[in-house]
C-alpha cells in the first residue's frame, strides 16, 4: 500500500486506498472475510466489495471498524470541529446581552 496524496487523488483511488486499509485491518485482526462479515452483520460480499474500494456505506465502515476494534479511528477521521476564538467571544457577548438583572 503506497502513500497517496489524498487531497490530489481522484475519488476511485481514495476508495481503493480505504479498501486496502480495511483489508489490512481485517488481516491484522486475524479474521477471515466470513468472520468479519458475521461480526459486522453484513454479507461476505459486502466486506469483499469494501476491501476492493467499491464505495462502502458509512454504516458498513462503522460496523467493520467496530469488529476490528478500531472505531476510535473515526475521532481522527472526523474530529470535533474547533471553535474559533471569535465565535467564543460572539457567544459570550450574546449570553451577556441576553441576561436580565433581577
Amino acid at each position: 500500500m503506497g502513500i497517496i496524496r489524498l487531497a490530489e487523488a481522484p475519488d476511485p483511488e481514495i476508495l481503493t486506498h480505504i479498501g486496502a486499509r480495511l483489508r489490512t485491518l481485517r488481516k491484522a485482526s486475524g479474521l477471515t472475510m466470513e468472520e468479519a462479515a458475521e461480526g459486522a452483520g453484513v454479507a461476505r460480499k459486502t466486506v469483499y466489495r469494501a476491501e476492493h474500494g467499491d464505495n462502502p456505506t458509512l454504516l458498513t465502515l462503522v460496523r467493520l471498524l467496530r469488529v476490528y476494534d478500531r472505531l476510535s479511528a473515526l475521532e481522527q477521521f472526523i474530529p470535533d470541529p474547533e471553535v474559533s476564538p471569535m465565535a467564543l467571544l460572539r457567544d459570550r457577548a450574546r449570553a451577556d446581552g441576553s441576561r436580565t438583572d433581577g
